[in-house]
């Protein structure tokens, strides 16, 4: 019996020294007798200081002979949220509660356990889900703005050009004055020309084949019309499977590589670009790595805006994104989301 009280007895000092609560005993004055690391730590209190009270009670109106402490008046063992001065005067957000420990039947006098938990991460955990959240529906948001106006350029301004210019045709075909008909010719290639910026800022915008056919024929899309406007840059696309992906996952995945590209193009200097989707049996994982010139990741993480973005849509997927470059020898992104939904195969 005295080596389990004594193995107890070891364990309990263990616990108390490294628990993550602070860990008080105090007298009814609220002086301190006992106090925990965590404690020390927490308030930067000190042995025989007499423990402050919090701003619950600080405020709360008293009734006639009724401790100014809630929760030794209390006298059980009620927690409540509050705010408790430090040796330095701020204050934190703290979860509290008490319990009688001790009552000397001769003296009356009594000590109690009060027990401190930060609530400081959590608060910071709970803001950093809101923060997540509001960007989550930021870029829905935005994607969903993106179909609309996209849908609206192609399927009616588009539309409403289209009918103008098969209007300027027929018109020519009646018009028999030369200087005339060259001038509605004119006006006839201009308005192809609007017509084909609509196409390509639709386009932009929201590819349409990315709801209708999915992530593969979107980015063989993308990459041979960028291969087209730079041919002095390689650009090789290469995936493993051709199922389908929840919409969520197919327009973000474009997103990061079309965003990628852009920095290729802009800023790389690279001959040759390698892009590989592959799924597994747990993930889809996406690499962009080029032999451009590199950079100095940590000289533009605060600045890059188009890294951070690239970063939140795959955070929001959660999946995982990282970025290596190396000065002289290029950039590779890696990029890591947990398995989708399947859906058909593409043709």
């Amino acid at each position: 019996m005295m080596d389990e009280m004594q193995l107890g007895n070891k364990y309990l000092k263990q616990i108390f020294q490294n628990i993550q609560d602070g860990i008080i005993i105090m007298d009814e004055c609220r002086e301190i007798l006992l106090m925990n690391p965590s404690a020390k730590r927490l308030t930067g209190w000190n042995m025989n200081d007499r423990v402050p009270f919090c701003s619950f009670c600080e405020n709360r109106n008293l009734k006639e002979g009724e401790n100014r402490c809630y929760l030794i008046e209390s006298n059980e063992v009620p927690y409540f949220l509050s705010k408790m001065p430090t040796y330095h005067g701020n204050k934190i957000d703290v979860e509290m509660s008490t319990a009688l420990m001790f009552t000397d039947r001769k003296t009356e006098k009594r000590e109690y356990l009060l027990v401190l938990r930060d609530q400081t991460i959590q608060l910071k955990e709970e803001e950093a889900r809101f923060s997540k959240l509001m960007i989550k529906k930021l870029i829905e948001a935005k994607e969903s703005e993106h179909k609309r106006l996209a849908q609206e350029l192609h399927d009616g301004v588009g539309q409403s050009l289209y009918s103008i210019s098969v209007a300027l045709q027929a018109i020519e075909s009646y018009v028999h004055n030369p200087k005339l008909n060259t001038y509605i010719e004119e006006v006839r290639l201009e308005l192809e020309k609007v017509m084909n910026d609509i196409k390509l800022y639709s386009h932009q915008l929201r590819p349409h084949s990315i709801d209708q056919l999915g992530i593969i024929p979107s980015l063989k899309s993308l990459l041979e019309s960028l291969q087209k406007v730079h041919p002095e840059i390689n650009i090789r696309f290469d995936a493993n499977s051709t199922a389908r992906c929840d919409p969520s996952v197919e327009i973000n995945v474009y997103r990061v590589v079309q965003e990628a590209m852009h920095n290729v193009v802009k800023y790389a200097s690279a001959r040759h670009v390698f892009i590989q989707l592959n799924r597994t049996s747990n993930h889809i994982e996406l690499t962009v790595e080029d032999d451009g010139v590199g950079f100095d990741i940590e000289s533009i993480r605060n600045e890059g805006l188009g890294l951070k973005h690239m970063e939140e849509r795959i955070d929001q997927l959660g999946g995982t994104f990282s970025i290596e470059s190396v000065l002289g020898q290029g950039t590779q992104i890696k990029i890591e989301i947990p398995k989708c939904k399947e859906d058909a195969p593409y043709d």
